[in-house]
């Protein structure tokens, strides 16, 4: 029996989740510390604000590279052995950057830091997305996404409060830990059963025999679609949060404290999202689901930038549009079921991890065009475009099929699937 087909969750479910999730935390508390370190960097390293900005850019640029090179390793190594890679790549990666010594060696260890940032994700959703049982997929697949709150708000914690009092580099030292976390776990994991039952027939093939099937007239559509709607999430998503502390300390006059309050209450929505988007997603279908949350964050953005001043007179509102940007976000939390079950075991991973990071590398230019509105305007408008793509979350996913009750077996190997729906 597969681990799938199991009737209750076992000690290897939780294994698998609980380093998946692990690797999701500190992948997110990798790429925000640095969003939290600009100012002493740019002060020690003397660089400019621009170069700053072309930095995070590179940096997500390579998060894309990093899920298409992993993502097709996955499919070819299996699931276990490469998410224990990326976790790795990118905890040395952070620690390096603790060394730079001018702008080019910081982008150089900021690059390495984003493979392995961007590798993460799609291994461990499809990790969870083949073992976990297929009315708990979108359930437990949501609470891996959890694990992105819980990273900003421990950046937000080391970075805003911890970083002051130790410096920037030794911040940057501490990076170490998730790789001797798993390095600690790793013996005690097992391989997805899926891929395992796959890995004669498809392990053995050249790494581009993926892609090219991924391609192919049978799976173009879908996979265009996928990063098209990954496109605007993603949009949504860091036109949002990259300059987000920087704008409520700058333009809205908050203090350093305050601004990483102002970060953490808007994890605590996020972590809210994410944990209840997988329950309404099984309810409602996964685009309703989608609909109803990319809407929220829209909305909600629009009230803390371009509808700041109006809101901010009421007392404790804006923590409540804070909250629901968060909550909004939860959007994210479904990703990792949908793009499971839209693609077959044999390419899977490689599906996965290009879709959602491809669409995350085209997010390098995201830092520099909010610093080129706020060169001419300011940050709120630069922030405030993220509502326009939020809402085309909600109407594009209605372009895609409800993949709810999807089951995913040893029969999808020849790309057949069995729904309930």
């Amino acid at each position: 029996m597969l681990l799938n087909e199991s009737e209750r969750l076992t000690k290897d479910h939780y294994m698998i989740f609980g380093l998946s999730w692990a690797g999701w935390v500190f992948d997110f508390y990798d790429l925000f510390l640095f969003t939290f370190l600009v100012a002493p960097i740019r002060s020690s390293l003397n660089i400019s604000a621009e170069m700053l900005s072309l930095c995070l850019g590179i940096s997500l640029f390579a998060t894309g590279l990093g899920g298409i090179v992993f993502g097709a390793l996955g499919d070819k190594f299996g699931r276990k052995r490469v998410l224990q890679w990326t976790i790795i790549i990118y905890s040395v990666g952070t620690l390096l950057c603790s060394f730079s010594w001018s702008f080019y060696s910081l982008i150089l260890f900021r690059f390495i830091t984003g493979l392995g940032v961007g590798g993460e994700w799609g291994i461990g959703q499809t990790y969870i997305n083949e073992t976990f049982p297929d009315k708990l997929r979108a359930k437990y697949g949501a609470f891996m996404q959890s694990g992105a709150p819980v990273g900003v708000i421990l950046a937000s914690i080391v970075g805003g409060l911890v970083s002051p009092h130790i410096g920037w580099r030794m911040t940057f030292l501490v990076s170490i830990l998730p790789a001797l976390m798993v390095i600690l776990v790793r013996r005690y994991l097992k391989e997805s059963d899926v891929w395992l039952q796959n890995k004669k027939e498809y392990a053995s093939k050249g790494i581009l025999k993926e892609f090219k099937q991924l391609l192919s007239a049978r799976h173009r559509k879908m996979f265009l679609i996928s990063v098209v709607l990954c496109i605007f999430g993603m949009s949504a998503y860091w036109y949002t949060y990259s300059w987000l502390p920087t704008y409520l300390a700058d333009e809205r006059g908050l203090t350093i404290v305050g601004s990483t309050i102002g970060v953490i209450i808007i994890q605590f929505g996020d972590f809210m999202g994410y944990t209840t988007f997988g329950f309404v997603s099984e309810k409602l279908g996964r685009r309703r689901a989608f609909t109803l949350y990319s809407f929220i964050m829209a909305v909600s953005i629009a009230m803390i930038t371009l509808f700041w001043n109006q809101i901010n007179s009421f007392n404790h509102i804006i923590f409540v549009f804070l909250v629901l940007t968060g909550f909004g976000t939860g959007f994210f939390g479904g990703f990792g079921a949908l793009f499971s079950e839209l693609f077959p075991t044999k390419i899977r991973s490689t599906a996965v991890g290009t879709v959602f990071n491809l669409a995350r590398g085209i997010q390098f230019i995201t830092p520099l065009t909010i610093t080129l509105v706020a060169t001419y305007y300011d940050l709120s408008y630069g922030i405030a475009i993220a509502a326009i793509f939020a809402l085309m979350v909600g109407i594009w996913i209605w372009t895609f099929p409800e993949t709810q009750g999807t089951q995913i077996n040893e029969l999808d190997c020849s790309d057949t699937f069995k729904s309930r729906r």
